[in-house]
């Protein structure tokens, strides 16, 4: 059963989307997270992405009490990205309650760093972030492009050790025109082992299907869901019929 992995994303303590994380495009849907976070948990939802826009545009952790206040109020699994940048950063978001922390452009830019917290804190801990631009990797909420290509990056950290990685193709994120599957193939044929997460694209249930079908172990989505294309409802039905078929 592919793994549900709901988004929330973050500024200002509100959660907010964005299309292909441009922070202009930014759209408002709650702001109150934790009442999004119970609603998804009161459907059978298990585990949460949460992603500190904030941080992400400011080189450090921004939104750490939205975190503590989802992580205490919900029992929800939480995996957090966006501004840890630094080992305080990441001391923080697991003192909040993060289950699981993502490391995008420090994987990228303090290579060493993110190595040393990935041994520390080992791959059920530490997931990697991948975002892709073009198939070039790109950091500092997207702001950036690396010269780095995907699979090369994939290649050095699954060697050291990662097992967890969200794929995000950014031309999708947001656009609600479906996820790059072909993409999430091509990775799974490099790497069947890997645990990888796609996100970015999901419109409705069946894109869900489609990547389920693909051997994709896991999916975030966002917009689908506080645009109505996927309902709380959709969600319920789509867990109980895999728990039922296992």
């Amino acid at each position: 059963m592919i793994e549900l992995i709901p988004a929330i994303d973050l500024i200002d303590g509100k959660c907010v989307r964005l299309s292909q994380g441009d922070y202009a495009s930014r759209k408002e849907y709650s702001a109150s997270p934790v009442e999004v976070a119970r609603r998804l948990e009161d459907a059978g939802i298990r585990r949460l992405h949460v992603v500190d826009l904030d941080g992400a545009a400011s080189q450090h952790i921004v939104n750490h009490r939205t975190l503590e206040q989802i992580c205490t109020k919900t029992s929800l699994q939480v995996d957090f990205g966006g501004g840890v940048k630094t080992d305080d950063d990441l001391r923080i978001a697991f003192e909040c309650g993060a289950a699981m922390v993502t490391g995008g452009s420090i994987a990228v830019k303090q290579r060493d760093r993110f190595l040393g917290w990935l041994q520390q804190y080992g791959p059920e801990r530490i997931i990697l972030g991948a975002d892709v631009k073009e198939r070039r990797i790109a950091v500092s909420g997207w702001q950036e492009e690396s010269s780095l290509e995907l699979f090369s990056f994939l290649e050095g950290y699954v060697a050291k050790g990662i097992r967890k990685v969200i794929c995000t193709d950014i031309g999708c994120d947001g656009m609600l025109q479906g996820p790059s599957t072909l993409l999430y193939r091509e990775i799974l044929q490099q790497h069947p082992d890997l645990y990888l997460i796609a996100s970015g694209g999901v419109s409705c249930m069946d894109d869900i299907r489609r990547l389920e079908e693909a051997g994709v172990p896991a999916v975030i989505f966002g917009k689908a869901l506080y645009e109505g294309r996927i309902t709380m409802k959709e969600l319920e039905e789509f867990r109980r019929e895999r728990e039922i078929r296992s």
